[in-house]
């Protein structure tokens, strides 16, 4: 831990950060894993994200999410179009490499709040498909936004944001090794009803220990023959705490 900086007024002040410099806003770059390809969102994936998170039996996906599961194309298409044109967002698609919809999109993320002059970025909207929950693909899609942020742009923060009744997104965040720090009391509304809001992070001081245990889980010779895991990734990321 650094030792406390007091200035000539005898108020303590943070760290100095030499250099520093605004970073680039992220762009629509294409991601490549060895398990998903993370690629800019655009109206040719409409249909086949429509079809793998609008099913009648996909409406949890849905329920802490702006709107409720889109019924038809044509809802959908303005909804996933809304995240193409809004100029906060920069959103792609998760293409899985194996799996039902291997070489199609199955799942959703954006960039937002991108703050280049301070260098913090939140991913937001996740959305996987049923099959692509709890898969290699959908851990490495997260991985690499992360990853890009960090090493290619240079950003010192990392944000994750959920309802705080989200539970299966709250554990996702610990499993990465973002750190909780703190809750947003009537945060929002979302589909009429209160939202609490959960604030995660990883920082640029946590991300080298953090990148190495994302590969190390990614690792294929942490799987079995069947694909099985050897070794949690939430094991591997609390070992860096």
């Amino acid at each position: 831990m650094s030792a406390v900086r007091v200035n000539e007024f005898g108020q303590r002040v943070g760290d100095p950060v030499p250099g520093w410099e605004a970073r680039a806003v992220p762009g629509p770059v294409v991601l490549t894993g060895r398990y998903v390809r993370v690629q800019p969102l655009s109206s040719a994936h409409y249909a086949d994200l429509f079809a793998a998170l609008c099913g009648p039996e996909d409406g949890a996906l849905w329920t802490y999410r702006p709107i409720p599961r889109p019924s038809t194309l044509a809802e959908a298409w303005m909804h996933f179009a809304a995240h193409v044109d809004d100029p906060g967002l920069v959103s792609f698609a998760l293409v899985p490499a194996e799996g039902e919809y291997a070489g199609r999109p199955a799942g959703l993320a954006s960039y937002t709040r991108i703050e280049p002059a301070t260098g913090q970025v939140e991913v937001a909207g996740v959305l996987f498909s049923r099959s692509l929950q709890r898969t290699r693909a959908a851990t490495e899609a997260i991985h690499l936004l992360i990853r890009h942020a960090f090493d290619d742009l240079g950003y010192r923060r990392f944000e994750w944001k959920c309802d705080s009744l989200n539970e299966p997104s709250r554990r996702a965040a610990l499993r990465f090794g973002f750190v909780y720090e703190g809750r947003f009391r009537h945060h929002m509304i979302t589909q009429g009803r209160n939202r609490d809001t959960d604030w995660f992070a990883i920082t640029d001081a946590d991300w080298p220990d953090l990148r190495s245990a994302h590969e190390r889980w990614l690792d294929p010779a942490n799987f079995d023959a069947g694909g099985q895991q050897r070794s949690r990734l939430g094991e591997l990321t609390s070992a860096t705490a």
